[in-house]
């Protein structure tokens, strides 16, 4: 038997981290079951996608995770993050039917689907497998995301197609940098909570997937 004192500790850390882990990718499995049901019911609604409602999508996606965070940890952030994930779903409803509505839509956003799910899965899987430390890309993923932010307001009015492109191409790389950046966290941070990288995560994959839905749109043929 090993009298080595770090043993027992080194058990208990990679205890801990697999629990993140566990509980972390359970959250998310819900909770991206609980956005599907909210958009099953947006799109059965039959609203309309408007920048009315893109607005109300921003302050929702936006202001929810703050509802999380002010909760701190206990059975009302994930009852929050539930009824956020729902929202988020709903809200983006209007869209998907948009693109079902253009020829081809169901296989764009079927691929952007698939898009979303393989990146997520590959990166996810990067990060775990390698067990990197990705904390170096905080500056540059927030550096990008300020500069999207901007391009995406001038876009509203500009709306120049080649910049909504770039915009969406951008976008992509940031949320991939972010899933790689939110992953490494269950594995090094020591006082990582599931329920606020579950929340992280979920609104990477949501802006991917929405970005994907326009590139795959493009090139697609039926821009």
């Amino acid at each position: 038997m090993s009298d080595n004192p770090m043993t027992a500790p080194g058990v208990a850390a990679t205890g801990a981290v697999s629990s993140v882990v566990r509980n972390t990718y359970l959250l998310l499995s819900m909770v991206m079951a609980v956005a599907a049901i909210g958009a099953f019911i947006g799109l059965r609604s039959g609203i309309a996608w408007s920048m009315g409602m893109w607005l109300v999508f921003m302050v929702v996606f936006i202001g929810g995770p703050f509802a999380i965070n002010a909760a701190k940890k206990g059975d009302t952030a994930i009852w929050l993050t539930f009824a956020w994930a729902g929202l988020v779903g709903f809200l983006l409803s209007p869209l998907i039917a948009a693109y079902l509505r253009i020829p081809g839509g169901s296989t764009i956003v079927m691929n952007a689907l698939g898009g979303t799910a393989a990146l997520f899965i590959g990166l996810s899987a990067v990060a775990l497998s390698t067990k990197k430390d990705f904390s170096f890309l905080t500056s540059f993923l927030m550096a990008g995301l300020i500069v999207v932010l901007i391009a995406i307001v001038a876009q509203i009015f500009l709306q120049i197609p080649l910049l909504s492109l770039v915009i969406s191409g951008v976008a992509v790389l940031l949320m991939s940098g972010f899933i790689l950046y939110d992953t490494s966290r269950m594995i090094h941070d020591g006082n990582a909570n599931p329920v606020y990288i579950t929340v992280s995560l979920f609104g990477n994959m949501v802006v991917l997937f929405s970005h994907l839905l326009n590139l795959m749109s493009f090139f697609g043929g039926d821009d």
